[in-house]
């Protein structure tokens, strides 16, 4: 991931509190933006829709359809986002940013290919119905564009143009929605398609930030995939992370606290407000952690590096890691004293606020809430050591870590529905991301300990010709690709 940095210096180089508070408001929109903009797009259409007068099935429906196709769209493009990301960073360090445009087509290609495939499946068998079902592919299928854009997003340098589409799109899905109430047809469907048009125009803003910021397209749509073969740890950890993040909420749908809705859709309403409340907890955290690596930590990583290529001398190269690794520790520290602090707010301020706002909020789920706070803010903690893991690339331990914490959080989550009490819900998540939190941490001691070892080891003495599953069905893409576009153009010339 490193190589691919926000601009953020010349930002927090300025003076006096407003460019500060400018500087770290770029960075939450460009880091955790689109989850903000999922977040208050369900919390605003079930307002709308409850105002509007839609029945109350219609609205936990919708709530359900919005909430799968998120997830669909997360865990799909979860498997590519790293891979994706590190050919980017390759391509940007080797000057070679016309090949960036098209790798994102070709990833998009793919996983839309799966979203009609996996989540079309879904919803073929969910009961959702023929109408209804279209605007649940639509919706994950925008989603997917954003997330893969977001991949690529971190190379622009336009905020103002980043956080302006991110408002532009916001403003546009609400003022839809109360039109829509207005004009007395507040229906499940169009209530959909307001949220897709919002999404649409963020997709669609995103794209040409792109396209203007790499106006040159050359090469394979599909070289990409060459990067699984050559780095398929990544593929694993970003998959692992994002199942682990998400796997004990899909649980609670086959346990005692789920509530059909309608067909194959469910929810744990007790579960799931409780968890989307308690993970704003880690937006905090999520943002300290990319201003202070690109900021602080990045530029000693940067310097450490570069003298063992550039051939530095022994001496310079010791006092190079000792500053980095000092510089590591220290915004390690600092991040879990913030996400410390953050925890701790949200666990006291948390049910005196529930009584005023939501009063018929249940003590099971006031106890949820607890836990999740916890397991949350030890997982941001994880999550970003878990990062300068990869840094490293410290693909092994960064793989580990994410699977630990997928296993035993997911295990966990499934005893407890067997076995558990209500009451002790997102324990089994707690306990994953502590599990995660340690493994990392004491992985990432261990592997700074050694790191010229590794740096130095890794590198193969003869190089060898690229290979493997993904390298032959590259090939063969690409060949089917070039062989139907000498097609197009035999026709369009003869």
């Amino acid at each position: 991931m490193a190589g691919i940095g926000f601009s953020l210096k010349r930002l927090f180089n300025k003076k006096g509190i407003l460019n500060l508070c400018k500087a770290y408001g770029y960075s939450g929109i460009v880091t955790v933006g689109p989850m903000f903009l999922g977040v208050f797009l369900l919390l605003g259409v079930s307002f709308v829709a409850q105002i509007g007068g839609m029945d109350k099935h219609d609205r936990d429906l919708l709530n359900c359809m919005l909430t799968y196709s998120l997830l669909a769209s997360l865990l799909i493009t979860a498997w590519f986002n790293m891979v994706v990301t590190r050919f980017v960073s390759d391509r940007i360090y080797e000057e070679q940013e016309e090949k960036v445009m098209p790798s994102f087509f070709g990833c998009t290609v793919l996983e839309l290919f799966l979203c009609l495939i996996l989540y079309g499946g879904f919803l073929l068998f969910s009961g959702a119905g023929l109408v209804r079902g279209l605007l649940c592919l639509w919706f994950g299928m925008v989603m997917i564009l954003v997330w893969t854009e977001m991949s690529d997003i971190a190379a622009l340098k336009d905020f103002q143009a980043i956080v302006l589409s991110f408002a532009i799109s916001l403003m546009i899905g609400f003022l839809l929605a109360l039109i829509v109430v207005l004009a007395g047809k507040t229906t499940l469907e169009s209530l959909l398609c307001c949220v897709i048009i919002g999404y649409g125009v963020l997709a669609v803003r995103y794209l040409k930030l792109m396209l203007d910021y790499f106006p040159k397209s050359e090469g394979s749509i599909f070289s990409f995939l060459r990067y699984f073969d050559r780095y398929p740890m990544l593929a694993i950890c970003g998959g692992m992370v994002r199942l682990g993040l998400f796997a004990h909420i899909i649980i609670m749908y086959f346990g005692p606290l789920r509530l059909q809705v309608q067909g194959l859709f469910y929810n744990a309403p007790e579960y799931e407000i409780p968890a989307l409340i308690a993970f704003f907890s880690l937006l905090i955290s999520t943002v300290s952690f990319v201003v202070s690596v690109e900021v602080n930590f990045y530029p000693k990583y940067a310097n450490y590096y570069g003298l063992f290529s550039d051939r530095g001398a022994i001496g310079d190269i010791r006092l190079a890691g000792k500053e980095m690794l000092d510089m590591l520790q220290r915004e390690l520290f600092y991040l879990g004293c913030k996400q410390l602090f953050t925890t701790v707010l949200f666990v006291v301020l948390g049910p005196p606020v529930f009584k005023v706002f939501l009063p018929g909020m249940s003590s099971t789920a006031i106890a949820i809430y607890k836990f999740m706070c916890a397991g949350y803010g030890t997982y941001a903690i994880a999550n970003s050591v878990m990062l300068i893991e990869l840094y490293f690339e410290d693909y092994i331990g960064s793989v580990i870590g994410s699977c630990l914490f997928t296993v035993v959080s997911a295990g966990l989550s499934i005893w407890q529905i067997l076995t558990g009490d209500p009451a002790y819900f997102g324990v089994g998540f707690f306990v994953g991301a502590i599990v995660f939190y340690f493994f990392s941490l004491l992985h990432l001691d261990w592997f700074a300990t050694k790191l010229p070892y590794f740096l130095l080891s890794r590198q193969s003495l003869v190089p060898g010709g690229e290979k493997g599953f993904f390298t032959w069905i590259a090939g063969k893409l690409d060949r089917n690709f070039e062989q139907k576009k000498a097609i197009r153009e035999y026709g369009r010339t003869s």
